[in-house]
């Protein structure tokens, strides 16, 4: 039995932790981190607090004086501590606005958030030997506006997404935006490989601003490696030489096929043991 951190307390998770009029639960008004923990350390905590009160910025929140973020690290690692999973832990840090309609008193709608934390198995700070199978939801179309770069509570195209991946024997599927280019993945960031260069999707195709991708491209930069935030298409998918996903859990996830076309992964394997392995240690 695992334990869940609520407004900073530590609760069994076998108790309610959410009223019916929950904004997240009603209207998506809210936003979660998806945060990786090793040997007791938050892996990239400063993107991860960065992310976070950028977001809450945006979303409007009004940020009681003593959310901070040693408060946040401090129940963190207490949870992971409390669940016994402080060596490896996946952790999900959700946040949403009080409780009620849309037009209620603003003092019901103060931020309240849930800590949820779960062990890892050692898999994930290794590079994947079988590559994913991918291809594209077919369905839903993001937007490209202020709010797509945020991980909201209002992740209706990723759930349905995953849902077609499973049904198809994916490993993974991709969304568009409305103009129909690559945004990303259901849980992930995507990077081609293309004659040498390494290609994401920008920020302004509607991808979630992940800390991963964010992490990734800094490094890239500073090693003087060609990489491009910019469009990518279905043709360029098709064209690639090389195909990988990025998150915060697994790091990088390379990919083998995408409908027709098989990929090699020997930029991938560098790119893993310059940039990636070391934050698993």
């Amino acid at each position: 039995m695992n334990s869940v951190s609520i407004n900073g307390k530590i609760l069994s998770d076998l108790k309610p932790a959410l009223l019916v009029s929950n904004r997240g639960y009603r209207y998506g008004d809210g936003l979660f981190e998806t945060i990786k923990v090793i040997n007791g350390k938050i892996i990239l905590e400063s993107l991860h607090i960065e992310r976070l009160f950028n977001s809450l910025q945006v979303l409007k929140f009004k940020i009681p004086r003593l959310f901070t973020v040693e408060k946040i690290r401090n129940e963190i690692l207490a949870l992971a501590n409390k669940n016994r999973c402080s060596q490896l832990a996946r952790v999900r840090l959700s946040v949403f606005r009080g409780h009620g309609g849309l037009y209620e008193n603003d003092k019901e709608k103060e931020p309240q958030y849930v800590i949820e934390c779960w062990p890892l198995n050692e898999s994930v700070n290794g590079l994947n030997e079988n590559g994913f199978v991918i291809d594209i939801y077919p369905i839903a179309r993001k937007s490209a506006d202020i709010f797509s770069n945020l991980k909201t509570a209002n992740f209706l195209p990723y759930a349905m997404a995953a849902i077609y991946a499973k049904e198809n024997k994916l490993n993974e599927c991709l969304v568009l935006n409305t103009a129909g280019n690559i945004a990303d993945a259901t849980i992930a960031n995507i990077f081609i490989v293309k004659d040498g260069t390494i290609l994401t999707p920008a920020l302004s195709e509607g991808c979630v601003n992940g800390v991963m991708r964010k992490y990734l491209v800094k490094e890239l930069n500073k090693a003087n490696q060609d990489v491009k935030e910019s469009i990518l298409t279905e043709n360029d998918i098709k064209n690639a030489d090389e195909i990988f996903l990025t998150n915060a859990i697994n790091g990088i996830r390379w990919v083998k096929q995408f409908r027709d076309k098989v990929y090699s992964n020997t930029r991938i394997l560098e790119i893993y043991d310059h940039f990636i392995k070391g934050l698993n240690k």
